[in-house]
């Protein structure tokens, strides 16, 4: 009998890394695109990582009691995994989505059977805050604190977790080394909540200080707390920066080096997901073909020829069939 798994928190993570060379061979690209298939996770997205580094890591410290009940905020990717994980765990999960997140997250978590709640039930303020379109992440994560500490709740905190960015650090990045045998030039990422471009940061530029990291982020107008008319965002991720001052707590207390910054709006983070899917085959979510976008910027310029550029492709596009994105 072939080799069998007691658990899902066994199949987390070896995510293949694929070069895109139909749509490289399209563009005439120079440089070589590689695609970290991230919804090769069990519960569809790179959110597994963290989520199970999170939970694992509370419970040997002993921070996660047996059967205790897990809370966080989030856009949805984290928790539908603290939620499949948590369940495989002994865990049950509440969380409180952000405004905006796309009907099919909501539908996987009624699936999972958990309490939903909005950022806007966490309170007052934040409620305040969201109106006005300037949430701060750090009051954000005082007032879920005080939520789980009144219930007895473990709350993860993933926006400034460091077990969220040491998975990418012990994991992701070894993964992708290896698969390239160390040729990497460029890693291009989306933001979120900070715990990828963190732990990525880290561990290629030990490896190598001239690796470049390239962080992406939703354009003004293509943001969930826009003052946008047409609908169309790019789920799931928070600003990197504004007014030219990084703003994710975890980057900041992680200490992540990131090179170079680069906006897209949504319009053409869907347009790339509607090629790809044309012309290799490849089902992306919007944080993916955003970042494929931004990749696609990168590999046309002159210097960047003959260079390995790692996309990181956070989850596929079936959380997004309800939006605009393949439409």
């Amino acid at each position: 009998m072939g080799k069998l798994y007691k658990s899902i928190t066994e199949l987390v993570g070896h995510t293949p890394l694929v070069e895109l060379t139909n749509y490289e061979k399209k563009h005439e690209l120079k440089a070589t695109l590689l695609g970290k298939l991230e919804y090769f996770n069990p519960s569809g997205s790179i959110k597994d990582r963290a989520a199970l580094n999170m939970i694992e890591e509370a419970e040997k410290s002993g921070a996660l009691k047996p059967g205790q009940t897990i809370v966080d905020n989030t856009s949805g990717n984290t928790g539908i995994a603290l939620a499949a994980f948590g369940h495989a765990k002994g865990h049950e999960f509440v969380t409180f989505l952000e405004p905006g997140v796309s009907k099919e997250r909501e539908d996987i978590f009624k699936a999972y059977g958990v309490d939903q709640y909005w950022f806007t039930d966490i309170s007052p303020r934040v409620k305040e805050m969201l109106e006005q379109g300037a949430l701060n992440i750090s009051v954000l994560e005082e007032d879920v604190q005080k939520y789980a500490d009144e219930r007895d709740y473990y709350y993860t905190d993933q926006c400034s977790n460091f077990n969220n960015a040491e998975a990418h650090y012990k994991t992701t990045g070894p993964e992708i080394w290896d698969d390239t045998d160390g040729k990497v030039d460029i890693v291009v990422m989306l933001g979120g909540t900070g715990g990828t471009i963190s732990g990525l940061s880290k561990y290629f530029k030990e490896k190598d200080e001239n690796i470049q990291i390239v962080g992406v982020q939703p354009g003004v107008k293509s943001r969930l707390d826009a003052n946008n008319e047409t609908g169309n965002t790019i789920d799931g991720v928070f600003p990197l920066e504004v007014g030219g001052n990084v703003i994710i707590p975890l980057i900041n207390k992680y200490n992540a080096k990131i090179d170079e910054i680069i906006d897209v709006v949504a319009e053409d983070a869907y347009a790339t997901a509607r090629e790809l899917i044309r012309t290799d085959g490849i089902f992306l979510g919007q944080s993916a073909s955003a970042a494929l976008w931004a990749a696609t910027e990168v590999a046309k310029r002159p210097e960047n020829e003959g260079k390995n550029i790692v996309i990181i492709m956070a989850d596929d596009g079936t959380k997004y069939l309800s939006t605009n994105t393949y439409r």
